[in-house]
């Protein structure tokens, strides 16, 4: 985990078992009691992006990649609170939902997909989340 910390109320982080943010951003953000993650492509932890992959296969890379962020922030999948899921066809829906549902088994979070005209690299899903951060990261009450 590499902290970027700006100030107390806020804790950026990128996850050192995926690719290194290829911009001006950190894979997560803890705040608030929440776990904020940026959006997730299919791409390998070398960075080679899975652009003319079948859409299977960059769907299980890229619920990896957030599965990376979520460990990375020190929480598991039952605690997302809402997914957006962005597709290049939304025919890829039956399929990614099947997938989904198996990734993430009982928990339904809110939950989102879109599809729109074209994704990064070519590549046709994206992913980003937003989970309640772990009780011992949780902000202390009020007294």
């Amino acid at each position: 985990m590499n902290t970027l910390a700006r100030n107390d109320d806020i804790r950026c982080l990128n996850s050192q078992d995926i690719t290194r943010p290829a911009g001006h951003y950190s894979h997560i953000c803890v705040a608030a009691g929440q776990v904020f993650i940026s959006g997730q492509l299919p791409i390998l932890p070398d960075g080679t992006a899975l652009t003319g992959k079948s859409f299977h296969q960059q769907a299980t890379r890229t619920l990896a990649n957030l599965d990376a962020c979520l460990a990375c922030a020190g929480v598991t999948r039952d605690r997302l609170l809402q997914v957006r899921i962005y597709v290049t066809d939304i025919k890829y829906w039956p399929q990614f939902n099947d997938l989904y549902a198996s990734w993430i088994g009982d928990h339904r979070p809110a939950r989102a997909v879109a599809s729109v005209p074209e994704l990064h690299f070519g590549l046709d899903i994206e992913i980003e989340a937003i989970a309640l951060s772990a009780p011992e990261n949780a902000p202390a009450a009020a007294p």
